[in-house]
C-alpha cells in the first residue's frame, strides 16, 4: 500500500480531505485528523475508536500493527504501509473515520 492507494480508498469515506497534521500529509474528516503519515514516508499513525481496540489490534496482529512509548495511553496505533493490505486499510480507515467524524455525520452515514 502507498500513501496514495490509502488516500484513495479514504476518498470513499464523507467528507475526508487530505490535509496536513503536523507538518505531514493527513487524512480528516471535517478538519479532525485520523490518519498521519509520518516523515519517513511509509509509517501511518492511525486512530482507532479506543483503547480497547488498539489493544486488541496490537495483540491480534503484531507484526502488522505496532507502538511507541510516544503514543501510550493514546488510541492509535501505528503501521507501515508496505505490509498494509487493502482490507486492513478499509478497516482501519473507518475505524478512525468514526472516531473523528462529528456525532451528526455518523448518524447521516447510519441512514
Amino acid at each position: 500500500m502507498t500513501w496514495r492507494q490509502l488516500c484513495a480508498l479514504a476518498a470513499k469515506l464523507p467528507e475526508v480531505t487530505v490535509d496536513t497534521w503536523y507538518r505531514t500529509p493527513a487524512l480528516k474528516v471535517r478538519g479532525k485528523g485520523f490518519v498521519r503519515l509520518w516523515e519517513d514516508g511509509h509509517t501511518c499513525v492511525f486512530v482507532v475508536t479506543s483503547l480497547d481496540e488498539k489493544d486488541a489490534l496490537l495483540a491480534a496482529r503484531p507484526k502488522l500493527y505496532f507502538t511507541t512509548d510516544h503514543y501510550d495511553g493514546h488510541a492509535s496505533v501505528l503501521v507501515d504501509l508496505r505490509e498494509l493490505g487493502a482490507k486492513d486499510a478499509r478497516e482501519r480507515l473507518a475505524s478512525g473515520w468514526s472516531a473523528a467524524a462529528p456525532a451528526a455525520l455518523l448518524r447521516a452515514r447510519q441512514k
